[in-house]
């Protein structure tokens, strides 16, 4: 079973008209979640696709196209709009100005040439995990992930370390709007089941998920912590599940990917 990496479009309610705020400017706000609705949606998007997919009206999508493709961050032929390279350069001013990313990639290659398994960092942005670092194995899997992937967090080994540091009302609050729909038999749906794996990952440090995202496919994951000790971001490792029992990576794994995560907080710090 493959799973692309997937991501969630804001509404314009949520996006736009939750913020009652006079220096909000509305119309910046519109074109970057246009923006955002051309991700991992495969080929060219018309005016009415955009607008179904962001609540936004169609007249004020032509506008944010309009000005968007003046900028050069889209083209369209005809009425069919897609983005162009230019829209790189906002997501690489991300990655090459945040100490947790620029240090990233080299601690990532040397973890998955020690372990022989594809490692991630991601951080929780928008109630899904947003993969910010990768690198991969030589190993076939059959997930497709890179840098700026989305994952939903509740069934994810990063996303269960980041949601299990949130502040209570914070997590409360996710638990709350998320639809926790089975990705596989083994995905935990049931909200008092998902607390108490939680609580059990913050108090041991690490999270395992079993088959939950894909059938297949395990991974580990542990945080990486500011200079305040606020935990900014999770480290995890990947494997196929024929390969790999939850008993080795405790065993083997655990060690290797905290003290990578120690090596991150402390260039962060």
């Amino acid at each position: 079973m493959s799973t692309p990496a997937t991501s969630s479009v804001p509404s314009a309610a949520e996006e736009i008209d939750a913020l009652a705020d006079p220096d909000f400017m509305t119309s910046l706000a519109r074109g970057l979640v246009v923006l955002r609705a051309f991700s991992d949606v495969p080929g060219p998007q018309t005016i009415a696709q955009l607008s179904q997919r962001t609540g936004i009206p169609r007249a004020a999508v032509r506008r944010c196209l309009h000005t968007l493709r003046q900028l050069g961050y889209v083209d369209a032929e005809l009425n069919n709009f897609s983005l162009q390279p230019k829209v790189l350069a906002l997501g690489y001013a991300y990655l090459s100005s945040t100490p947790l990313t620029t240090s990233a990639q080299p601690c990532l290659d040397g973890l998955s040439r020690q372990l022989g398994e594809s490692s991630s960092l991601a951080v929780l942005e928008d109630d899904q995990v947003l993969y910010v670092a990768r690198a991969s194995a030589s190993r076939v899997m059959s997930v497709s992930l890179g840098t700026g992937s989305r994952l939903p967090a509740y069934c994810t080994s990063l996303g269960r370390v980041l949601l299990a540091h949130l502040p209570q009302d914070e997590l409360e609050a996710y638990l709350g709007r998320t639809e926790l729909a089975p990705r596989t038999e083994h995905t935990i749906v049931e909200r008092n089941a998902l607390r108490a794996v939680l609580a059990q990952v913050r108090e041991q440090g690490y999270a395992i998920n079993n088959e939950e995202l894909e059938l297949g496919l395990r991974s580990i994951a542990v945080p990486v912590r500011g200079a305040a000790g606020r935990v900014v971001a999770a480290l995890n490792v990947g494997a196929q599940a024929t390969r790999v029992s939850p008993e080795r990576m405790v065993a083997d794994f655990l060690p290797v990917l905290r003290h990578s995560a120690q090596e991150l907080s402390m260039l962060v710090g």
